[in-house]
């Protein structure tokens, strides 16, 4: 009997060394662990960044599940604790800083001052511009990096990252928002996601262009 095709080895992708050790020597802090917050974590975690402040308030309800990363059986935990679970089992290495309380003009710094990088990844656009004018005023010297846009079912290519003021990176479409009518979709969400986990990544390597 002939032999089947045979499937080719699997390609083991090149991994550089000193990149790896400047990220894991790395500390990025994440105000909101929701749909951006906790899949930006969770692709910093696998980007081999070794240190994390994760900053909610909240818990992990039903209907965060089509777009967060947390599971049925977390359902009730809170946020921060749920999500660092599941990037212990990611990289049970990683440090992480867990702050379960709400984030306000007067925490923000204590929270966030040891991170070279921020994320904002709060919920509401209240929260957001809170997050966004605090950090740039108590913490200039610091990046961070927002977003804005990412409702609806609009293309993806329309997500992107733009450089708004010096240390100051704005991800998503400006334009489309839960408020019109738009509903979220983990798609995109996710996409957005992405780019505020590649930004940080990148200003931590030294590559500080959007």
């Amino acid at each position: 009997m002939a032999d089947g095709p045979t499937c080719p080895a699997p390609v083991e992708p090149y991994d550089d060394p000193a990149l790896r050790s400047r990220l894991a020597a790395s500390h990025v802090a994440i105000v909101g662990c929701g749909g951006l917050g906790s899949n930006a974590a969770a692709m910093l975690v696998r980007c081999g960044v070794g240190e994390l402040t994760l900053v909610d308030f909240d818990v992990v309800e039903e209907s965060n599940l089509n777009r967060q990363l947390f599971f049925r059986d977390q359902l009730g935990m809170p946020k921060t604790i749920a999500l660092s679970d599941t990037l212990l089992r990611i990289n049970p290495d990683v440090t992480l800083h867990i702050h379960t309380e709400c984030v306000t003009a007067e925490n923000l710094e204590t929270l966030v001052e040891a991170a070279a990088v921020v994320i904002e990844a709060a919920d509401s656009a209240e929260a957001k511009e809170m997050i966004v004018n605090t950090a740039l005023d108590r913490l200039p010297d610091t990046p961070l990096v927002s977003a804005s846009g990412l409702a609806g079912f609009g293309s993806a290519n329309e997500v992107v990252t733009e450089l708004m003021a010096e240390h100051f990176y704005l991800v998503g479409d400006l334009k489309s928002d839960v408020r019109l009518g738009n509903s979220l979709f983990a798609s995109r969400v996710m996409v957005a996601a992405a780019h505020e986990a590649h930004a940080a990544v990148r200003i931590l390597l030294g590559y500080p262009e959007a």
